[in-house]
């Protein structure tokens, strides 16, 4: 950890220094040098301090969002005009190079030649115009976006969905880190925006907490308010298991494990473990499955597909909850039996991105092939929600919270 937060301050120190070349430019008002440099210096020992004493782990989550939150809009809309000062400085290095050629060849010479031209002032206000854009949509993201519920419905159509399913609805939820929140209303309101759904059943595909069973305490009595009349079920992501903070023993980590798990019931979730069910609905019925957090890129792989599909017959029709959307292609697309539908979550989107009719981008495309929304192969579904909470940075931008409906339709 200690190593990571120095390596982040290092560039964040100089992008720091890259990005005071433009206010140099722009003004030479030495208050409003000392004041980018005092708040820029004040911001990095808080986050230094804050990251390395663990604080992070226990602090309060207002005092963490504000904190994380500087910290990122602070340094990345400096990450988006780098590229546009480097062009700009090796258009000024290219010039002056010809200038030297230039003055080597001419006569007489003169001692006072200016090889490297200085900044552009309009390209000063440009570079800062420009980054006020990110700054602005990340201040909006951590005011207002991350709790900006968005329900999002889709249609899927099998053709060997039993009858009785017909018109069947799921809720899925994903991505609760309920340890980031600090707002108990809007959560509320989140929450009773999933019930309005009145869904058959409610999915919720991992991540309840960001590392400690605690951090839920304070949330139990705002999420056993989700109702569905054919029940709701859960599985356990990547974050749930402890396996990002330090326990003073394997046994208080296996405590926190079980108290998580003993969690899920208490907020009316039945917690599957690589385990089936079935769900039946007028004398028919498919199978659900949920694995434990299975992923590549570094992830545990605690979830064991096959014993998941134990007893359950070939024929069946199956829905498997799998918190990471790399298990899809890796295990379940080339699985000898046939899951209909998987519902994932874990991307978030990166909770920042573009989602506009005909148009969608997120940096997390470039990571995971199947990031948000629904995705086809073979005849299989995968649905990846994008998160109902948030983690890192304490925001979203363009990537909404959501609150997925899933209809299933007889072809």
């Amino acid at each position: 950890m200690a190593a990571r937060v120095f390596i982040v301050l290092i560039i964040w120190l100089g992008l720091d220094f890259y990005f005071f070349q433009a206010i140099k430019t722009v003004t030479s008002n030495p208050k409003i040098h000392w004041t980018y440099w005092i708040v820029e210096t004040v911001m990095m020992a808080i986050a230094f301090y804050f990251f390395i004493s663990g604080k992070f782990a226990t602090a309060n989550p207002k005092m963490l969002n504000i904190v994380s939150g500087t910290m990122m809009i602070l340094l990345i809309p400096k990450l988006f005009v780098a590229p546009v000062m480097l062009a700009e400085d090796v258009f000024r290095l290219v010039f002056a190079g010809f200038r030297w050629i230039t003055y080597l060849s001419s006569s007489p010479k003169y001692a006072d030649v200016t090889f490297l031209i200085s900044r552009r002032k309009f390209l000063g206000y440009g570079v800062i115009g420009l980054a006020a854009i990110p700054f602005g949509g990340l201040l909006y993201g951590a005011l207002k976006g991350k709790y900006q519920y968005t329900v999002r419905r889709v249609k899927l159509k099998f053709k060997d969905l039993p009858e009785a399913f017909h018109g069947f609805t799921i809720t899925q939820l994903s991505d609760i880190h309920s340890g980031s929140f600090d707002d108990e209303t809007a959560v509320m309101k989140g929450v009773a925006m999933a019930n309005a759904q009145k869904s058959d059943v409610i999915f919720f595909t991992g991540d309840l907490v960001n590392n400690k069973a605690d951090e839920m305490l304070p949330w139990k009595k705002v999420f056993d308010k989700l109702e569905a009349p054919m029940g709701k079920f859960s599985i356990l992501g990547n974050h749930d298991y402890g396996d990002y903070v330090s326990w003073e023993s394997e046994e208080l980590k296996a405590k926190n494990l079980q108290q998580l798990k003993n969690t899920h019931g208490e907020i009316g979730f039945r917690l599957l473990l690589n385990e089936n069910l079935k769900l039946e609905k007028n004398g028919q019925t498919i199978s659900l499955l949920g694995v434990e957090n299975w992923g590549l890129r570094g992830f545990h792989q605690y979830g064991d597909l096959n014993k998941a599909l134990h007893g359950v017959a070939k024929n069946d029709f199956k829905i498997l909850l799998s918190h990471d959307p790399s298990h899809w292609e890796a295990q379940v697309l080339k699985h000898d039996e046939h899951i209909h539908l998987t519902l994932s979550g874990h991307t978030h989107g990166m909770q920042m991105g573009i989602e506009i009719p005909g148009f969608r981008w997120s940096p997390v495309q470039y990571i995971y092939k199947q990031w948000a929304g629904a995705y086809q192969k073979d005849n299989r579904y995968i649905y990846v929600n994008r998160g109902f909470g948030f983690l890192g940075y304490p925001g979203r931008i363009g990537i909404w919270p959501e609150i997925t409906v899933i209809t299933l339709e007889k072809a």
